[in-house]
């Protein structure tokens, strides 16, 4: 696909028609400018996710770079620091812990799944850097929501429309010390900035279709599931050294492939907050 530079800014390669792309020449080191600000956010709503290679940042960075596109959250199971508690470790280890509680390979499913959603209201946006990389494997994989509805058969998405599909958090939450009630979201949501249809639900937290019984409610999410494993919904990243992700976590699912072995792979996460109007509830 066709590179796009913005004069004076950067460049956007798309990876896939319509998530992913790579931006180049920026140094996320140094502040970024309003101006450059707004162009990587239209860029972030046209492809869901953002790519950046070479950035040899440290978690300062990180952190002014999320903080230029809203509050920064910090999750009640950070292992926090004093100097930046939004700073959360994405470790191969703690994984096994929290799979532990949600084994979601039991019913036929991937944990594609999006952050926060246990939230009434989710944070919006993340930035994750890579920090400890297996020499090869360990890559991330996002979907595009909206054309996992696109592309959804007819009668999928008619018993679909409507629907709540349940979030439960609650295990990892009540490790931490952290209580939470279970919450629901729309399986089909519109996304606020783009208005965008787009299918959302996260297979990682006990997903049931509210009103339906066991056996349709899991029917139709594996349909879901399905949806979210079609390579055409995707984009895949490979990790290497100071590579970033930046994605809208209203438009896009993802899910990390786990084929390192015992490698403790590590990155890490800061997430955005929504607006104060929405984040408050």
């Amino acid at each position: 696909m066709n590179a796009i530079t913005k004069p004076g800014s950067f460049t956007i390669t798309p990876l896939e028609p319509t998530i992913g792309a790579e931006i180049s020449g920026l140094d996320l080191r140094t502040p970024i400018t309003d101006g450059v600000r707004d162009d990587l956010k239209q860029a972030l709503l046209r492809y869901k996710v953002l790519f950046f290679r070479d950035q040899n940042i440290d978690t300062h960075q990180q952190a002014a770079f999320a903080n230029r596109f809203g509050p920064l959250y910090t999750h009640p199971s950070t292992h926090r620091s004093p100097e930046i508690p939004s700073a959360h470790a994405i470790s191969a280890e703690d994984f096994k812990v929290y799979a532990a509680d949600y084994d979601t390979r039991r019913q036929g499913w991937d944990a594609y799944h999006t952050d926060t959603s246990w939230r009434l209201v989710p944070t919006w946006g993340a930035v994750l850097r890579a920090i400890n990389l297996p020499d090869h494997g360990g890559d991330t994989i996002w979907v595009d929501g909206a054309r996992a509805l696109e592309t959804l058969p007819e009668d999928a998405r008619a018993r679909l429309e409507g629907l709540h599909v349940t979030h439960d958090f609650g295990s990892s939450l009540k490790r931490a010390g952290h209580e939470y009630p279970i919450v629901s979201h729309p399986a089909i949501r519109t996304h606020r900035e783009t208005g965008q249809k787009i299918l959302w639900v996260n297979f990682s937290l006990r997903p049931t279709l509210i009103g339906l019984d066991i056996a349709e409610s899991r029917a139709l999410l594996t349909i879901v599931s399905d949806q979210y494993r079609r390579p055409e919904n995707q984009v895949r990243f490979s990790w290497r050294p100071g590579s970033l992700a930046f994605w809208d976590n209203r438009a896009a699912v993802h899910y990390a492939v786990r084929d390192y072995g015992d490698f403790p792979r590590l990155l890490e996460r800061i997430l955005i907050a929504d607006e104060p109007l929405y984040a408050d509830l």
